[in-house]
Parts: C-alpha cells; structure tokens; sequence
C-alpha cells in the first residue's frame, strides 16, 4: 500500500511496517506456496504493548484461517516461512483480538502532547525475542478541521504508540480510506468475502465509502443478513440510489428480507422505472420465473443490425449471462415490450455480416415460459437446450424478463450459501444431489 511508513532494522530488534506484509506469499518448508498474508492479529493490551498472536491468511477463493505466530519460523523479504502445520479450520476473531489492516489503519488516535488528532495510516511491529513481536510504533497523519469542521491530512510522521492515545478504542467516526485501497483489486464475490468476516461497525465503514456501483455489485454478492444489515444502516437516499444500480431480481430480493417500513421508504425514494421493475418483481411467489427474472436482458428490435447487437452485448456492466443470448421484440423494447419474436445467440451473430438483420438469423424455437412456472422447469429447459438464459413471457407473448443460469444455480445452492465455508457448501450440495 502506498501509505506504508519503510521497514526499518534498529540495533537489536527488527521492525516491519505490516502494510508490506499484505499479500505477502506464505511458504512450507519445501518452498510450496500455500496461501498470502490477509492480514495481522493481535492480542489488545491496554498498559503493555499489544503482542501479534498471528496472521490470517488466504490458502484459497473465499477462505480464510489462522496462523499462529508460533508456526513462524521466519519474516524474509517477500514470504513468509512456516513449519508446515495449518488449521484449515476458517478464522473466527475472539473479543480481545484485533486486525490491524482491517481495524487499525484509518482510525484517529489523539496525540499526547496536546498537538491533535493525527489518523492511522500503517503499524510497525518489532521482535523482542525469536516468535514474540509487539506493536511499538505507528505511521500516522496528523487531523486539521477545515472551517466546515472536516477533518483534512496534514503532514505525516511516525510515532511510538505511547506517544498516543485511543489505539483500541473504538471510533464511530473511523473511515475506511486504507482498508477500500487494500480491498481496490478485489472482485465483487470475494470482497463480499471479505465484508463477511469484518465486524459490524468497519463492515458498515467500508460500504459507507465503497462507490455506489461497486456496493451495488458487492450487496449481490452478500448474503441475506449481512446486506441487510449494511442497507438498513445507510442514508434511505443512498440506499435507494444503491438499489437503482442493482440488478432488479437482486434488489428485490433484497427488498424482501427488509422489515417492511424500510422496504417501503427506500421503493419511494427509488428512480420510477427501477421501483417499478421490483415492484413487480415482488409479486411473484419464490421460487418461480418471475420471482428469479431480470426484467433488463439485452431486447432489440427485428431490424437491428448484427453490428448493433455486437455494440449492445459489449457494454462492461452486463453479465456474460445476459450477453450471450440476445431477446428480440416488436417495439417497444423495454419490459413488458411488444410481441417476442425469438432469440439471436451471440455465435450465430459472430458467424454473419455486420449489417445482418436480426430478424433473419432468428432462433423461434426457444421455449418462453411463464413467470409463474417453477425453477425446476427453467432448469430443465437450461439443461436440455444448452441455455445461458430462458425468456419469460406472458400469456400475450409480451416479454417480461428473463431468467439467467447464475440466478438459476443461486436458487438451487443451499439457502445462506454465502455464508458458509466452501467446504461446507459443497458437502451440503454433494449430499443433495447423492440423496
């Protein structure tokens, strides 16, 4: 992270700024990489220095465990070695631990000789003794209020942590600047992850300064409990704004699990046409067509170009599932849209000229169903047709929407599913399909 203070070696005690430790590999004895550095534990002490019990680490997608420090064998440039002995058991943070990255960085502390706040941008940690480091000092920026009475970064410097005061006292005020830099190159599913494991109040921290699409992608990825918690705890204005950037099955999903004020406020306060869509949405029974459908695939008109559907299918906010196939309509072209003609697959378009007319490379053959028919028939139709995405059509041949096969395999993955370990998850899917 470009916040890090240097490592630096004094007479006798190593110390290592822990920013440079993130991602850093983690290897056996044999060389074997086995997983990368999360991120930094410690054991909270209000009048001695706080000791690093451990790391978490990574060892896969989704996963996170325990490394106490006493696996260590040694902190090189780049690794970091262990005796080879993991608990693959997933890491659980105890009331007197804290992470460092996770909730240290970003926090304001009060400096003791009465000149300010200053913010916490990176912790050193020193060895005292082979497997015993502390924390001892922390890269900070000093805090000035702005005439509006915002803080503003002042210069930055690094201070011992007695020096201090409110390490471990918790701020209602704390940001999460560091830790969105930290989690920037994360994909959606494994940044939800992430917020998973944090506690509630840096949970809420980092959505509140997550962009609004990147939220928006995140609360996809989240499990029930934890996306209401985090919609529950926004600004109605800002949540209804991170609704309308959701796709519309997973906003109402997630409008569902809200207690109804709530659900109620935010459908108000939501872009017309957005509201409208989940309205809708909310009046099919779970587990049916209409309660799994987008009500925004990729609709064109029988006189659009191939040309032109190449154009629509590479926007960079639509799903490879919504790519694939394309629906076309008689006008209007938003849903419910005029009479469905069939599907153009995104292979046909690739194999003909860019001027080709839709309508003349039409597949009609694909079976619409209604919005009311059960998940098990679009998985069927999924699974005999070789489909990414079945249409949804009412009893007019209007197109409502259409459901896609990664709504599909959420429905039939174990309810919560995101909030276990994969382990688990597959275990419950593997005894499912066994009988």
């Amino acid at each position: 992270m470009n916040t890090a203070a240097p490592t630096t070696v004094t007479p006798g005690r190593r110390r290592i700024f822990v920013a440079k430790l993130a991602g850093t590999g983690v290897f056996d004895p044999l060389g074997e990489k086995v997983g990368t550095i999360h991120d930094v534990v410690v054991a909270m002490r209000l009048k001695t220095p706080a000791n690093v019990i451990g790391f978490v680490i990574e060892v896969g997608p989704r996963r996170r465990i325990f490394l106490p420090f006493t696996r260590v064998t040694s902190i090189e440039s780049g690794a970091v070695i262990i005796t080879g002995l993991l608990n693959l058991r997933r890491f659980n943070q105890r009331p007197a631990e804290a992470l460092v990255i996770s909730q240290l960085f970003d926090r304001i502390i009060t400096m003791n000789d009465g000149s300010g706040e200053a913010k916490i941008l990176d912790v050193a940690m020193e060895q005292r003794r082979p497997r015993d480091w502390v924390l001892t000092k922390l890269h900070v920026q000093r805090q000035r209020l702005n005439t509006l009475g915002f803080r503003r970064g002042g210069e930055t410097l690094t201070v011992d942590i007695p020096q201090t005061t409110g390490l471990f006292i918790a701020d209602s005020d704390q940001t999460a600047t560091a830790l969105i830099q930290y989690t920037e190159d994360m994909k959606a599913a494994d940044l939800a992850d992430f917020l998973h494991d944090l506690p509630a109040d840096r949970q809420l921290a980092v959505a509140q300064e997550l962009p609004e699409h990147r939220l928006a992608d995140v609360l996809e990825e989240l499990g029930d409990d934890d996306r209401v918690q985090i919609v529950s705890a926004l600004e109605t204005g800002r949540a209804a704004d991170i609704l309308d950037e959701m796709q519309p099955d997973d906003a109402a999903d997630l409008i569902s699990e809200l207690p109804d004020p709530i659900a109620q406020s935010l459908l108000a306060r939501m872009g017309p046409e957005e509201a409208q869509d989940v309205r809708r949405l909310l009046t099919y029974a779970e587990s049916t067509a209409g309660s799994l459908m987008t009500t925004e695939p990729v609709i064109l008109g029988p006189d659009a170009t191939v040309a032109q559907m190449l154009a629509a299918v590479r926007r960079t906010d639509l799903p490879a599932s919504l790519a694939s196939i394309v629906c076309v309509t008689r006008p209007p072209q938003e849903t419910p849209t005029g009479p469905f003609l069939g599907v153009v697959h995104i292979q046909r378009a690739l194999r003909e000229p860019p001027q080709t007319l839709l309508g003349t490379i039409l597949d009609d053959d694909i079976e619409a169903v209604s919005p009311t028919v059960h998940i098990a028939t679009v998985t069927r139709l999924m699974a005999t047709y070789n489909l990414s995405l079945v249409p949804v059509t009412d009893e007019d041949d209007v197109l409502l929407g259409a459901v896609s096969v990664d709504d599909v395999l959420d429905a039939l993955l174990p309810t919560d599913w995101r909030d276990f370990d994969d382990d688990v998850t597959d275990k419950l899917m593997a005894r499912s399909i066994d009988g």
